[in-house]
């Protein structure tokens, strides 16, 4: 295992380089998996053949081989490439990279590809720094994500980049990546590599859940227990226990583009619908731990925070909406308080989807019927010839009548009486539905 370790002038370095970066493949005819994206006569497989990179985000879970493709292809389309980390890049260092990127493009005469690791990291402005450089063409963008870009990159960006999905490799193909790394004698386990029983090997795949990083540093780590309890001269065989050793703890089934995704983000959202706290709690730390990102389940918490409590709690999305601005002030771990917080105060707050039914009601109305005119007592009359046509003529000031309250006609005459809001009998939708009866009554002239 000599290609393991680095060495200097004054003998072996002590930190060694991880399998799984030892075994980054080196041509694209190394790489493993996503045949539907490299196969032949696929997308990727045509631009590369022609020397032409658009640019590209490159959608994928952990593990499916976004970093390594990207320079994999800026190599094979004769480009340079510049790696820039969304987790540590500023405004300014951004453009910096996108200027230098640009001019390196301009002094070599050869394209420059700009690879942007966790692009859903930036925020806008920073993504918006981007946009002109690409624009341009002055540098090819391939940028890496774990989340879907339809929500985490801006339109803008995103409509000048084609979006690759990749997929969890396949247990083919991790099968074929343990096999490679326990052979390799120069960067993987050989030539005394212990040998890997089948039992462990299904172990390991299970445990791996399709992503090649974790196979390959679970298996240095097992393989290194073998060695160790195996006889002087015997290389020793890897069993399940030590798989299970080496991962410390079995994954958790969890695919953020899978069925068991949707099935943990309805149970969370069901459980605050059906005000059972505890239940709500589970299913959004279950989530959490199994690696999904926090912003998703704040999203769903403030529009939870409309579409099932609405005007029955009005405060329900402040805080929603404040438990995301506190995660973004304070991040990991302490985030997860906030988190917390609105998650039991939306299951506990009383329920209403008053204002999801009278959005529903609302919009039938304005797509049927799209170009009524405005009652013209509403209407500024802002000219003469405004004054002339009746504009703003019989209007009565609220605010100039007892209770601040007059009855007034403002829906379109064909629409006149017609009820889209209908609150509910829960938290402080009572005092809603009592005011609107009285006032409602009131302009019907009951």
């Amino acid at each position: 295992m000599s290609a393991a370790g680095r060495t200097s002038p004054s003998g072996p370095v002590t930190d060694w380089i991880p399998l799984a970066e030892r075994m980054r493949p080196r041509t694209l005819d190394e790489f493993v998996g996503q045949r539907h994206v490299l196969g032949p006569g696929k997308l990727l497989s045509e631009l590369t053949s022609q020397r032409r990179l658009p640019s590209l985000i490159l959608w994928g879970p952990p593990g499916s081989g976004k970093t390594t493709l990207a320079s994999l292809l800026a190599a094979a389309c004769d480009a340079s490439l510049i790696h820039v980390s969304a987790v540590t890049s500023g405004v300014r260092e951004l453009r910096e990279s996108m200027e230098g990127a640009r001019l390196r493009s301009l002094q070599e005469q050869t394209p420059t590809v700009l690879f942007v690791d966790e692009i859903h990291r930036f925020n806008k402005a920073q993504q918006d720094a981007m946009l002109p450089f690409v624009e341009r063409g002055a540098v090819t963008l391939i940028g890496a994500t774990t989340e879907n870009p339809g929500f985490e990159v801006n339109g803008a960006l995103r409509s000048r980049c084609r979006i690759i999905a990749l997929q969890p490799l396949a247990d083919d193909d991790l099968a074929a990546l343990a096999a490679r790394a326990l052979a390799d004698v120069e960067r993987g386990l050989g030539p005394t590599a212990p040998v890997l029983t089948e039992e462990a090997l299904q172990s390991l795949l299970q445990i791996a859940q399709g992503d090649a990083r974790a196979l390959l540093n679970t298996l240095e780590l097992a393989a290194g227990l073998a060695a160790s309890r195996a006889p002087t001269a015997n290389v020793g065989e890897i069993l399940p226990e030590d798989i299970q050793q080496a991962a410390q703890q079995r994954s958790m089934r969890y695919d953020k583009g899978g069925d068991n995704h949707f099935q943990l983000a309805s149970a969370f959202i069901k459980s605050m619908r059906g005000s059972d706290p505890d239940a709500a709690l589970y299913y959004m730390i279950r989530m959490l731990e199994a690696g999904e990102t926090p912003h998703f389940l704040l999203r769903r918490m403030v529009i939870f925070a409309s579409e099932d409590i609405g005007n029955a709690d009005p405060d329900a999305l402040a805080v929603a909406v404040n438990a995301t601005r506190a995660f973004d002030l304070v991040g990991m771990p302490e985030g997860v308080l906030p988190l917390t917080q609105a998650c039991t105060y939306l299951a506990c707050a009383p329920k209403s989807n008053s204002v999801f039914a009278a959005y529903g009601r609302a919009r039938k109305d304005v797509l049927a019927n799209p170009t009524l005119d405005v009652p013209r007592q509403l209407i500024n009359a802002s000219d003469a010839v405004s004054r002339q046509m009746g504009y703003g003529r019989g209007y009565r000031y609220p605010h100039n009548y007892d209770g601040h309250y007059v009855p007034e006609r403002y829906l379109p005459d064909r629409l006149r009486n017609r009820i889209y809001y209908e609150p509910g009998d829960q938290g402080a939708e009572q005092a809603i539905h009592t005011r609107l009866q009285v006032w409602r009554r009131a302009t019907r002239g009951d």
